[in-house]
This record gives C-alpha cells, structure tokens and sequence, in this order.
C-alpha cells in the first residue's frame, strides 16, 4: 500500500513541475483544466498498470522475482541445516536493534490517521456548506440558488449555489459576481475542487499536492475571468475594478469556487496577457510519454502480474494472521541465533511467518552457555527476555518469553509517555528506548514527545550530539524531520553546504528533497555559476522545482557551458530543463549553424527538437521558396503534417503560396 502511495505521489509531483514549466503561462485555459485533472487520476490509475515485458525496466531474473519483501529473515524452520544456510545472507542489522517491519507498521498508522483527519476536515467542510445553503435567505434564479449572506465574507459558489452578501455591492458589481459564479456553476467547477479535495485526503503529507490544488483553482479562474471577457455586457477595465472592490478579509470555505481570491494580481495580469500561438501547443504532447516513462521504470512486467497478485494475497493473509497484535511482535515464541564476534544476531518467530531480526551486543545476555541446554536472560529497562534452548557452537535455538518491567511502565508514564500494553513495551524493549532518552528529548526543547516519534529517533541512533548540531544549524527543527533527516545522513555540514551554494530561506523540507535527490552544494554553486545572468535577472537560487528538475536530468555545469560555446548564453532554467529533457545538444544546434540558421531562438529550438526537425527538413522547405522562414512557422507545419511532400503536391494542384502559414492553414482545411 505504502509504496503505492509514494509511487502516485512522485507521478503528481512532476507532473506538477511539468506544468509549471510548460503549461501554466499558456492562455489555453480549457485545455489547462482537462490536463490538470487528467494528471490527478493518472497518479493513481499509471501505478496499476503492469507494463510488457520488453518495455520494463524492472525485468528481473525469475529467482528474485517479487518474494524478497515476504519477510525479513528465513521463512522456515524444519531442519537446522535450512536455518544456518539461510543465515549465512546478511540481514542488515541497526544499531538500535530495530525490527525494520514495526517502524513500517507505525508509518503506516500514522498515515492512515493523516487520511482520517482531512478525511472528517473534508466531510465537515461539506455539512458546513450545505448547512448554510439550506438555512439562510435563498432567491431562485433559474437552476441556481443565490443564499445571501451576512458579514464580510468574498462571494463564492458551491454546486449550484451563489453565496452572497448583497448590501455590499452596488448593482453592477453585484450582477457581475453573479455572472462570474453562474460561469462557475456552469462549468462544474465544483467537481474539479471536490476531486482535488479527495487526492488531498489520501496524498495529505505531499506538498506538491497542495501545490496541485492551488494550481487547479488558480486556472479555473483564469478560466472563468477569460469567459467573463467574452460576455457583450461586461467591459475588461470595468471588471477588473470590480476585483480589486469585492476584496474581503475573510475567505471562503476550500470547496468552494471565490469571485475574488488571494491570485487578483495573478488574474488581472492574465486578462492582459497575449494570447498563447497555436504553435505552442506542442508542449502538451510531453504529457503521454512522461507517463509512458514512469510506467516503463517503475511498474511490474506484465509477466510478472500474476506473481504479483499471488504476492498481494500472501501478504493480506498475513495481515489477518497478525489482527491480534499490537506492534506485529508477540511477547512469545522461537527464537533463532548465530553469535559473529561479539554480537548475536538473533530472529524472533512466534509462528511460520510472524517474525523479527535484531542485533545485540554479546555482553548483554546474562548466563548464556554454549552446547549445553539452559537458560539465559536479556535485561533491558522496558523489561526482561527469557531464553531457553541450547547453542551448538555458534547457532542456537529454543523458545523466548517476554517479561515488562511494571517500574518502567511508570517511568515513562512520569514522561508523558503511556505505554501499557505489553507489545509496546516488547517494542520499546526491542529499540532500547530509555527514560534517560526521553529526559533528553525533553531537554533539547521537544517537551511532548509521544512513543511513535520515540521508536525510530532511537532505532535510527538520533542521539544528543546528532540532536544538538542539527539545532544549531535549524533552530526550529521539528521532532519528526530528524527521522528523515538521519536516514539519509544530512548532518550540519551538509545544511551549511548548501546555504553557502546560496539557498537562503532553506526549510526541513527543502533539505529533506534535495538530499534525497543527492543535490549537493557543489551542484548547486556550479550551475549558479555556469547560468550566471540568465534567467532574466531573477534570483531562481532557492526555486526548489527548477534545482530538482535540473539534478533529475543531470543539467550540470559542462552541458551549460556546452550551449554557451554554441552561442546560447543567457537561458533560463526553464530553457536548460526542457533542452535536456529532448536532448537538445551543442551538435545539433550547431546542425542549424552550419546550414545557414544562426540565430534561432532557444524557444524555437526546443520546439525544432520536440518534432524532430532537423536542418535538412528546414533547408527542403527553404527550397521550396520560403526564404524568409519563420522557425514557429516550420514547427506549426510539421506539426499538423504540411510537409514539403504536401507542400509540392499542392503546387502542383495550383495552390502557389509564399507564405508557409497559408500552407498550414490549407492542411488544416483539408483535414477536417
């Protein structure tokens, strides 16, 4: 469940760096809207789909294929040569001593109660609105229901009702803001919000979600202002004055579509914008083979669907069989063991496929003989584990049993911390988790820790020195970013690194996503200084997208440089990004030169690129007569099929043009 999850929410997040780097300048609204919501579903529907074989990158030998994540350690016991042949592969031992599968199963609770919170959040906000659809003054308009309102809230629609103040507004303004969240209504808008609301509930801890539904809301109001425009009773200058009047300080619930948000500045820019050329449309064909891509690398070979559902059955089952467990550990059953130096590295097994791994130092078993049966103990303050069984040489086996240690309930309870059911304090035992530590935790200014934030910083050895240095460089460090933050070994050096390369604001969060991506200081600084004065002035330093996007297609500082050899010295991050992602290199640039074309625009180019255009397409059609070629004109040719072929056959039918535009539009003619 879990890495589906992930999977849809890395597909939402570059498509939403796909269309802030393509799309959202474009004056296609509609277009905009139906893509916006085409990505919201493929995020869910692309990690479903099994690929074939020959497409997959993930093609595996058929000895490890999809058994591995089954279990941590052996998966039987019947004879003692199978054990010690099994323990021979490393079972990745922490240094806390953590059963891997408990701190997943803690994620995964954590996770469903995010889902249940914004789950109630998104209901509420539902009954809220209805309420006060049902409850307040209503005048019926046709098909839709105007509720007025009181109090100083923006107008805003939901389904088919207007919510509206109308002793604010004078009455032009008043039948403009109906008009506006008529449109709305109209247009269903509601459906798209309700959508993106439901995607928010199950992909709540991913920012770029949030940032999905901003960007959903902002184009349907680009959208519906751009309607507005086309309307015969409504003037441009007199709408927009009616914007910056409707402004309120108390906004509308998220369901609902606003006639006036915190974007006015964005929408009346927009309403004065150029219309985006027909030509640019070419970048919405990117779309389908990026989610071609991420089902090629990510998803498993149709061959292997059937392993697969098996798989998924297994693991249901297991889920049954471990209903009656708190933690997925149970406080008896066999246990399994082979001593390497002075550590045991020991599996717990309370049936065939309930089980566990952990390591411990040899020094903390107390009376453990060796080829002889017996007794011996593991004493922790959590508790006491009880062994019996016999070791023969360096493998041993028997039976365990689990004793919590009632003082230590009371203990962590004097902390704040309740831990009263013995597979939690089995859990607490298993990690080692202290009241010295919690004291600790306390003391470095985290006064409420609760015990699922106590399991991983323990099991990941997130100790005082770790705790205190990260403070120093993030003084307000959260309690849960040290467990990402540990994982994956950013330390107070690596924060620093990367605030010299020239970060400034620098968040847990953008720390956590660019060590992920292994974006380091020195990435940063060498593209920063092979872009240096590009990007039209703007400080794009601390632009999260754009440095992900340009380590994820490896834009470093010698292919910057290999375009400013070829003349192409001031790009934006947004050019950089789109020439590697079609491979538009030095060489088939310099293509163009030598053929004649010196000065093609880095737009244009990348458009060349994206239908494969190359200098001797351009020179058939300069041939042809077109001297004076526009490179938009070539792209919107060979895009809708004008080739030269069609060109001559035309020609020869009479139709002389000097213009290849008219070319263009005669193809479109005879198309349609």
């Amino acid at each position: 469940m879990i890495p589906y999850i992930l999977y849809s929410a890395l597909i939402l997040s570059a498509c939403l760096v796909f269309y802030k780097l393509l799309l959202q300048k474009e004056t296609f609204f509609y277009l905009n809207r139906y893509v916006l919501l085409a990505c919201m579903l493929l995020a869910f529907i692309v990690p479903l789909i099994p690929v074939p074989q020959q497409l997959s990158f993930r093609n595996a030998p058929a000895e490890t294929a999809v058994v591995l994540p089954e279990t941590q350690i052996i998966k039987n016991s019947t004879t003692q040569q199978k054990t010690e042949s099994t323990q021979e592969t490393p079972l990745t031992p922490t240094k806390q001593l953590i059963n891997v599968e408990v701190v997943l199963q803690w994620i995964i609770y954590l996770y469903w109660f995010g889902v249940l919170v914004f789950g109630a959040n998104f209901l509420m906000q539902a009954v809220i609105l209805i309420k006060r659809a049902y409850s307040g003054s209503v005048i019926q308009d046709g098909k839709f229901r105007i509720v007025e309102i009181t109090g100083d809230k923006a107008p805003c629609s939901f389904a088919n009702n207007i919510f509206i103040n109308p002793e604010k507004y004078e009455w032009e303004t008043y039948n403009q803001i109906l008009l506006h969240e008529k449109i709305h209504i109209e247009q269903k808008h509601t459906i798209d919000l309700l959508l993106a609301e439901i995607v928010l509930i199950f992909q709540w801890f991913n920012p770029f979600a949030w940032q999905w539904r901003k960007a959903l809301e902002i184009n349907l109001e680009f959208l519906t202002d751009d309607q507005m425009l086309q309307q015969d009773t409504v003037e441009r200058e007199s709408y927009q004055f009616s914007l910056l009047k409707v402004a309120a300080p108390q906004f509308p619930l998220s369901l609902t579509t606003n006639y006036n948000q915190s974007l006015l500045k964005k929408r009346i820019i927009m309403m004065n914008s150029k219309k985006s050329n027909v030509n640019t449309t070419w970048k919405y064909f990117f779309l389908l083979p990026l989610m071609v891509l991420f089902a090629c690398l990510f998803n498993q070979p149709a061959a292997q669907s059937q392993t697969l559902a098996s798989s998924t059955e297994k693991s249901a089952k297991k889920a049954a069989k471990k209903a009656n467990l708190k933690n997925g550990i149970r406080t008896e059953g066999n246990w399994l063991a082979t001593i390497k130096g002075n550590e045991v590295y020991l599996q717990l097994k309370s049936d065939e496929k309930d089980n566990s791994s952990s390591t411990f130092q040899l020094s903390e078993f107390k009376d453990l003989q060796r080829d002889k049966q017996g007794t011996f103990t593991l004493t922790r303050e959590a508790g006491t584990m009880t062994f019996t069984g016999k070791f023969e040489g360096d493998k041993g086996t028997g039976t365990y049993k689990f004793t919590a240690d009632k003082n230590y309930q009371a203990a962590m309870l004097k902390e704040g911390i309740k831990v009263t059911e013995d597979d939690d304090l089995m859990v607490f035992f298993m990690v080692n988790v202290k009241q010295s530590y919690v004291q600790m935790v306390k003391q470095k200014g985290y006064k409420n820790p609760d015990k699922d934030q106590l399991i991983p910083l323990v099991a990941l050895d997130v100790n005082e020195a770790y705790i205190a240095s990260i403070k120093q460089a993030i003084s307000d460090i959260d309690l849960d970013n040290l467990v990402p933050f540990k994982s994956l070994g950013i330390d107070k050096a690596y924060i620093e690194d990367i605030r010299k390369s020239g970060y400034k604001d620098l968040s847990p969060g953008n720390i956590i996503a660019l060590k992920s991506q292994g974006i380091d200081g020195k990435f940063i600084a060498d593209v920063r200084s092979a872009s240096k004065g590009n990007n039209s002035g703007e400080d794009t330093s601390n632009s999260d997208d754009d440095v992900l996007a340009l380590k994820a297609l490896n834009v470093d500082k010698a292919f910057i440089n290999s375009l400013k050899e070829v003349g192409y010295d001031n790009l934006s991050n947004s050019d950089l990004i789109a020439m590697k992602s079609l491979n538009v290199t030095a060489d088939y640039i310099k293509g163009f030169q030598k053929a004649g074309f010196a000065t093609i625009k880095p737009g244009d180019m990348i458009a060349l690129k994206s239908q494969n255009i190359t200098p001797a397409l351009v020179q058939q059609y300069k041939d042809l007569g077109f001297n004076n070629l526009d490179m938009g004109d070539v792209v919107g040719a060979q895009a809708t099929g004008a080739t030269p072929t069609f060109i001559k056959s035309m020609k020869e039918k009479g139709h002389d043009f000097k213009n290849l535009e008219k070319y263009i539009e005669l193809k479109a003619v005879l198309h349609n």
